[in-house]
């Protein structure tokens, strides 16, 4: 059967090509900071308003060229084309189940919710601060976890000088809520 009568799954097709650490459980919010939330629709209107529109020119470009088969330009920009408008789909669906949550305006400012920049102590001594954030935006570089990381789940609600014990890649770890703070993120 020839390819152009078969329908695709653009749905399945956009969440499999994510790391299981971007899926968000079904049902649930799509919890984002403002900082997060702002990123992703300035993506999605650079891919709409400036990429896209490039592509298809030069798409275009390519396709008054003659023969279709051999044009490089004509099939890279095709593929290139497949690939913003996925991106596209996947940053819409996203932002329609957004919620934005403001760190700043966290009313309960001594337990660990969503958006708290938490300061943490091992068993070693060693200490590490993480900002818990939205899927979408958790970046470790940056010491931004997401929520649903099994560390953000562990110090969801826990106060300082709390011992939370969690599972980690290397075994059971417990660590201590050293300080909790809930401040604005940076872009």
């Amino acid at each position: 059967m020839n390819k152009a009568f078969t329908k695709e799954n653009d749905d399945a097709e956009d969440e499999e090509q994510l790391p299981a650490a971007f899926h968000l459980p079904p049902g649930t919010k799509n919890y984002i900071t403002p900082t997060g939330h702002a990123k992703l629709k300035d993506e999605l209107e650079f891919l709409i308003k400036v990429d896209r529109p490039k592509v298809v020119e030069t798409v275009a470009w390519a396709a008054s060229n003659g023969d279709r088969s051999e044009n490089g330009d004509y099939i890279y920009g095709k593929k290139r084309l497949r690939e913003i408008d996925r991106r596209i789909r996947f940053l819409n669906k996203r932002l329609d189940i957004a919620q934005v949550v403001d760190p700043e305006l966290q009313q309960n400012q001594t337990q660990v919710f969503f958006g708290a920049t938490v300061t943490i102590c091992d068993e070693a001594g060693e200490s590490q601060t993480f900002a818990i954030v939205g899927v979408d935006e958790a970046d470790v570089t940056r010491n931004r976890i997401s929520w649903i990381s099994p560390l953000a789940r562990a110090l969801l609600k826990a106060r300082e000088g709390d011992l939370v014990r969690f599972a980690s890649p290397v075994g059971v770890r417990e660590i201590e809520v050293v300080e909790v703070a809930y401040l604005a993120l940076e872009a």
